[in-house]
């Protein structure tokens, strides 16, 4: 089921300049409040941002930054980047000057996107920036004009399919994320085997998305799914609350909802969540970190709308296992998406057997180049056509699998392996925990322990004696010495930039950034 592209192919024509040839030029490719553009419109406009590129110099393969609010600039920019044959890096518009220096000096771009409201960072950026870039201010007058008067008719470059497309960055809690280098091949392969293999996108789908565009799983539901068959992703700038999300999915009437388990957990708990019409959804996903069980099925009693848990990293770049419609197991990942192949192996690469934890291992025709400027990672990650993942799995006779955490967070209890999502997904059951992460942390004698740190429901009713059910609680629902051997109340989980529970900072400082209810 892999796809198989021609040469020469640049992914500007699958998503968009194919969508003209076929006659779709007046379908609607963009909504947002208080506007839309067609698929004409789109091809017109990139053909402008292309053309103000190659005016800036810019060439083939050469990194341009887009650091906008989703919304028709960002759309826009992005393909006029990759009809110029240059490669798109999406960066966080909210970053401070010192970071986004860092993405000057690591990405070496010769051109940013941005609009007014980080235009401000991001000129201080290039103050004392080893490769500062050209500023290109999408909302402003001069920029308007310019693009104005620029050609709508740039040629499409004819990149190569192992050309680089499109950068993404990997999540860490700490320093500057990696670049995972993104073929085109890999965009068009993972929108044949998952966008349309698995959720069957189609031209009168309409998407929306709780994470932004410049996070690769938005990327794809969002904007390179829909743009494949002519379909409408729907576009909102603001932050995303539940209040948020429930007027928008009620305004654009969208057909597939973009999720992650933290906002599913805040649509549920929202108190007018019964009131709500979600009617318009066929299907929601949800991935960026684990799904517990018992929120899966809140979501299912509540709404009754299919939630498509799945995982997918940067280097194969977007979802590879996933339920389906029609056979979701709440749990489980799912199993492989077609035209994937997923093992788990033993730390020395062997596959283990079927119900055993091991490392995940993945093929497909949607791996990475390499991590940009980090030769020793990219050794150690590839190996020929598999990509060897920091997440542990367990995969069942039927090839359901579940997921068992990042390798680096298993922790060792009384020399016997401990999965902290296993433990996660035990206490979350409890009808007090709302939200809940376990970390490996030391104790007086300079061993590690497992301990819990909880958002007690209702908020506030944290105590000692909850405390000691909790633990009790593990140890009637799992071996013995899988218990929590500390447990502290918090009002809420810190988090990385990408929303993830921050579990660096709740191991190094052994509590959260959030005053405790509890010591």
């Amino acid at each position: 089921m892999s796809f198989s592209p021609p040469v020469p192919f640049n992914i500007f024509d699958y998503f968009l300049g194919d969508r003209l040839r076929e006659g779709h030029g007046t379908r609607r490719a963009i909504v947002w409040d208080g506007g839309s553009m067609t698929y004409a419109q789109v091809h017109e406009a990139s053909g402008r941002y292309a053309s103000v590129l190659l005016e800036e110099g810019v060439r083939p393969e050469e990194r341009v930054i887009v650091a906008l609010p989703d919304g028709p600039a960002f759309v826009t920019a992005f393909f006029g980047i990759l009809r110029a044959g240059a490669v798109v890096v999406m960066v966080n518009p909210d970053l401070r000057a010192d970071q986004i220096r860092a993405f000057y000096d690591y990405t070496r771009a010769r051109t940013v996107f941005v609009g007014a409201d980080s235009a401000d960072a991001f000129r201080e950026a290039t103050r004392g920036a080893a490769h500062a870039p050209s500023l290109l201010e999408v909302d402003g007058p001069a920029f308007s004009t310019r693009l104005e008067a620029a050609s709508p008719d740039a040629a499409t470059f004819p990149s190569h399919p192992d050309d680089a497309a499109i950068w993404l960055f990997s999540g860490g809690t700490t320093g500057l994320p990696k670049a995972v280098v993104q073929p085109h091949r890999s965009y068009a392969n993972t929108t044949e085997c998952y966008g349309k293999g698995v959720l069957g996108i189609g031209p009168d789908d309409v998407t929306l998305s709780v994470p932004k565009l410049f996070f690769g799983y938005a990327t794809g539901i969002n904007l390179l799914f829909p743009f494949s068959v002519g379909a409408t992703a729907a576009l909102f700038p603001e932050r995303c609350t539940a209040e948020t999300l429930f007027e928008k999915i009620e305004t654009f009437r969208p057909t597939l909802l973009v999720n992650v388990p933290t906002m599913v957990n805040h649509l549920v708990s929202d108190p007018t969540a019964h009131e709500r019409d979600l009617s318009s959804l066929r299907l929601a996903t949800s991935a960026g970190e684990a799904l517990p069980v018992d929120l899966h099925r809140r979501w299912d009693d509540l709404f009754g709308v299919p939630l498509l848990d799945g995982l997918g990293t940067a280097e194969m770049w977007h979802v590879f296992l996933s339920n389906r419609p029609g056979d979701v197991r709440p749990g489980t990942l799912g199993r492989a998406v077609p035209g994937f192949e997923v093992q788990a192996r033993s730390e020395e690469g062997v596959e283990v057997p079927r119900g055993s934890v091991g490392r995940l291992w993945v093929r497909g025709a949607s791996r990475a180049i390499a991590y940009w400027q980090r030769m020793d990672e990219t050794l150690r990650a590839f190996h020929g056509e598999w990509y060897a993942s920091s997440d542990m799995i367990r995969m069942d006779a039927d090839g359901y699998v579940t997921y068992e955490g990042r390798a680096d967070d298993m922790l060792k209890v009384g020399g016997k392996w401990l999965s902290p999502k296993a433990l996660e997904d035990c206490l979350q059951e409890h009808p007090a925990v709302k939200e809940v992460a376990v970390v490996g942390v030391k104790n007086e004698s300079g061993l590690v322990i497992p301990k819990a740190f909880v958002v007690p429901s209702p908020p506030g009713d944290a105590c000692d004696g909850l405390a000691a059910e909790l633990q009790r609680w593990a140890k009637e629902r799992l071996e013995p010495y899988k218990y929590p051997r500390a447990v502290a109340f918090v009002d809420a989980l810190p988090r990385t930039h990408l929303g993830k529970v921050d579990r660096g900072a709740l191991s190094r400082a052994g509590a959260p950034s959030a005053p405790p209810h509890a010591p």
